[in-house]
């Protein structure tokens, strides 16, 4: 099950962790996932955690990562240890199956609130509040937006001496209402970089827009031909096939 830990646990905080690559975020982010979302097939085993990893949706940006990415990530999160001696990921032997654990909000010192808004930017990538509180449904329900607003604050103000921040709000996109946040965990935030992977996901999204009102154009059509050609066999009194 997810590790709870209290506000007292939260206070001891990290010490420099170091960051994450991307697919040991991915790794991490599917963990806390799994275990709210499935907590009966949880913790992981490693196949399962390969298939989570790899999902295409709810995830940003998709990956294929091979088991070998996945393994290599969960030993190196191993030993990433606060502190406290706390590491990022257990490893849980004496059944049949080795699986896997995270250890999310005692390694990094946070609330459930605020491990719950860092798993979701570690999976889904950049988002608004809003699309904080909606993705976040399954995992924890936050009584509204300001709620989340809250714990991304309280995670951007950081002190140096708890870790520093693990949030980032970004500049407002052109023509967007809201800002999006943005995790830290990997580190300081490429701004250049991650305008070109939204341009493209902007450019996916459009072009699978436009394939389907095209798809959506030709059904009306071949509806429509399909009326008039059984209004004329009637007419000229044919059987219709």
């Amino acid at each position: 099950m997810e590790n709870i830990i209290d506000a007292a646990t939260a206070e001891t905080g990290p010490k420099n962790l170091p960051d994450l690559t991307a697919v040991q975020a991915r790794v991490l982010g599917t963990l806390m996932e799994k275990a709210r979302t499935v907590p009966d097939s949880y913790p992981l085993t490693l196949n399962s955690l390969v298939l989570g990893c790899n999902q295409k949706s709810s995830r940003f940006p998709t990956m294929e990562l091979a088991e070998s990415d996945v393994f290599t990530a969960l030993a190196a999160m191993k030993s990433i240890v606060n502190a406290a001696e706390q590491p990022l990921v257990r490893e849980l032997s004496g059944s049949r199956t080795t699986r896997f654990e995270h250890n999310f909000q005692r390694a990094v010192g946070v609330p459930e609130q605020s491990a719950v808004i860092l798993g979701l930017l570690m999976l889904r990538g950049p988002q608004t509040a809003g699309e904080l509180r909606i993705n976040a449904e399954r995992w924890y329900k936050f009584a509204d937006i300001s709620s989340v607003e809250g714990f991304l604050e309280e995670l951007q103000d950081r002190p140096a001496d708890k870790g520093g921040a693990l949030v980032q709000k970004l500049p407002r996109a052109p023509g967007a209402r809201e800002q999006r946040w943005t995790h830290l965990m990997c580190g300081p935030v490429d701004l250049t970089l991650l305008a070109t992977e939204n341009e493209a996901q902007e450019l996916a999204t459009n072009e699978g827009s436009v394939i389907h009102q095209r798809i959506s154009a030709l059904e009306h059509e071949v509806t429509h031909l399909r009326q008039m050609f059984e209004n004329l066999s009637k007419e000229l009194g044919l059987s219709q096939p």
